[in-house]
């Protein structure tokens, strides 16, 4: 007897005469996921949202009466307005006066940004020049030296920098997750058909396995913070219990498509170590990602009214997941290219040519989140309200004629707000979906037990309902949180971020989670119209589980905690961080 049929008679066994003790094991679970769900977030949480944002100290300029005035990104504005990241207060010099740029190699540049006083190295007048220690630079007549720091404080700041090992124990959260996710295996196990027993046991060790390799890997390359790959996980496993209820046999797809996420996720980290080579490896970005969307228009599949899918032989995906992470690599860019109104008014037309070809596909909710990107970053390349006042207004004219000429855009239009008067027709499945988070209550049905997986889309579309008629509220909301805290820690972070391709990256990305969350939920809740959009790690789709997690190592760029983040060198005493 083999390892198939014995799951598969145990598992028939539970649904026959094992009924009472799948009943009681319903029950406790019920009451301990919801604990297990909130203690993990809270751990979780802690680290990320507590810890004080230190910037790092990679040089001095020394001013002409001898004060020393910190360098603490490695882009940074020389100004005399307050929001420059280096203010020098003299009337000579512009409110933004020039660039001051590091370089993974320790080298530096300045930039002239087209302040109307002149920059210059030594003397000499200059438009962009390398500089190195010791280089007096002189802005509308103000000099100032380059002096690098000293060893000694070389190694204070590498003490007394927060390290998340002195924060948390990633190894208790990931076994308290672990516990969660047996008992969840162990529950559906009991309420699945006996033929798929064997592939829920599977994909759920696989997925527990998988998050320990991760996280011994990282050990091993000195990596000390795991909280935000340990709420992807979590995700995930909500992911995984949904596809067990709804259609076990997508298990192993779904594993597959999380292996592949995973791997995207440590090219993109990896990718991410040396700026110079991920500034080059944009223009690569860019030509995929308008590639993608091309090869769509040109064979895409309509799907529920949207030309989004690509099918290929029984396997499917959508192009525009995958271009998600394109744009944002295309968006994020170093500060000398930020103040350049060239290279912003390049972004706003690529943008615009993805948006466009996103309408043209009726994909309407993908090319909203697209735009909000585009907004984020461009606020943040330019800090200028009116630029992003003026999309908006753009964009909402764009829409008007979106809603008034597609016929799929104006049936969601129509049932938004009036979901229970159209229950029958355009607003079935969000007035199924909220009776079923209504019966789900504070703890849910019990897993497997829903009846929200005989409506279309309860996996994707609806899957907030669905995790709230299964697990309960409680476990809902802890999805919605675990978003939330990514956002939260994204912002606290950029305060302090190394360079602005991380923190433009890092904003960008969660931005796309954010959004992402906010259409799929309320969408159900018709607090907004159904888009069709997927909740992140948790829907049932490959193209969303690899796009989400390469968002995540966007995230992972911009943490500023010692020795955090893969896509930063390890900082090590005797290798000062200016020459790493």
């Amino acid at each position: 007897m083999d390892i198939t049929q014995i799951a598969g008679e145990v598992a028939a066994f539970f649904q026959s005469d094992g009924v009472a003790i799948a009943t009681t094991f319903c029950t406790i679970l019920r009451i301990v996921a919801p604990l297990l769900a909130l203690l993990i977030l809270w751990r979780c949480a802690r680290p990320l949202l507590t810890f004080q944002p230190e910037p790092e100290t990679w040089a001095w300029l020394v001013m002409p009466d001898g004060n020393q005035l910190p360098i603490t990104h490695w882009e940074s504005i020389i100004g005399r307005s307050k929001g420059s990241d280096i203010v020098v207060d003299f009337p000579t010099v512009s409110r933004a006066h020039a660039v001051l740029t590091r370089y993974d190699d320790g080298s530096w540049s300045l930039s002239d940004i087209g302040a109307r006083g002149a920059v210059s190295v030594n003397g000499e007048q200059i438009a962009v020049a390398a500089i190195e220690y010791g280089d007096v630079v002189s802005l509308g007549g103000v000099e100032m030296k380059l002096v690098p720091v000293t060893q000694e404080e070389v190694e204070e700041q590498t003490y007394s920098r927060t390290s998340p090992k002195h924060q948390s124990s990633p190894g208790l959260t990931l076994l308290l997750l672990t516990i969660f996710q047996v008992l969840a295996a162990c529950q559906l196990w009991m309420q699945v058909a006996p033929e798929y027993a064997q592939t829920v046991l599977v994909s759920f060790l696989s997925l527990i396995a998988l998050q320990w390799v991760l996280l011994l890997t990282l050990r091993l390359l000195h990596r000390s913070g795991y909280e935000v790959e340990t709420l992807a996980f979590f995700l995930c496993t909500i992911g995984f219990s949904v596809i067990a209820s709804d259609s076990p046999g997508s298990l192993y797809k779904q594993l597959f498509t999380l292996i592949a996420g995973i791997f995207v996720y440590l090219i993109i980290s990896f990718s991410m170590r040396n700026l110079s080579r991920a500034k080059k490896f944009r223009y690569v970005a860019a030509v995929c990602g308008l590639g993608l969307l091309a090869v769509n228009l040109a064979f895409g599949k309509e799907i529920y009214g949207a030309k989004n899918w690509i099918m290929i032989g029984s396997m499917s995906f959508q192009p525009s997941e995958l271009v998600k992470l394109c744009f944002i690599y295309v968006g994020a860019s170093t500060l000398d290219r930020v103040v350049t109104k060239r290279n912003l008014i390049t972004f706003i037309i690529y943008s615009a040519a993805i948006c466009g070809c996103l309408a043209l596909m009726n994909d309407f909710g993908a090319a909203l989140i697209f735009f909000v990107t585009f907004l984020v970053i461009a606020f943040l390349r330019s800090g200028s309200f009116a630029t992003v006042s003026l999309a908006c207004a753009a964009t909402g004219l764009a829409g008007v004629m979106a809603v008034r000429f597609s016929p799929h855009v104006l049936s969601r239009f129509s049932t938004w707000g009036h979901a229970w008067e159209y229950a029958l027709s355009g607003g079935y499945q969000q007035t199924r979906a909220m009776m079923c988070i209504a019966s789900g209550g504070l703890l849910g049905l019990g897993a497997g037990k829903g009846w929200l997986k005989h409506v279309a889309a309860s996996d994707t579309d609806l899957v907030f309902a669905f995790v709230g008629e299964e697990w309960g509220l409680i476990i809902a909301l802890a999805m919605v949180a675990a978003i939330v805290i990514l956002a939260f820690f994204v912002v606290r972070s950029s305060k302090a971020g190394r360079s602005s391709f991380y923190t433009i990256a890092a904003c960008a990305a969660v931005a796309v989670l954010l959004m992402q969350t906010i259409l799929n939920v309320f969408g159900t809740m018709d607090l907004l119209p159904l888009t069709g959009v997927t909740f992140p790690f948790v829907s049932n789709g490959g193209s969303s589980m690899i796009c989400s997690w390469g968002l995540i190592a966007f995230i992972k760029a911009a943490d500023t905690r010692q020795n955090a983040s893969f896509a930063v060198k390890a900082a090590r005493v005797e290798e000062a961080p200016l020459y790493e």
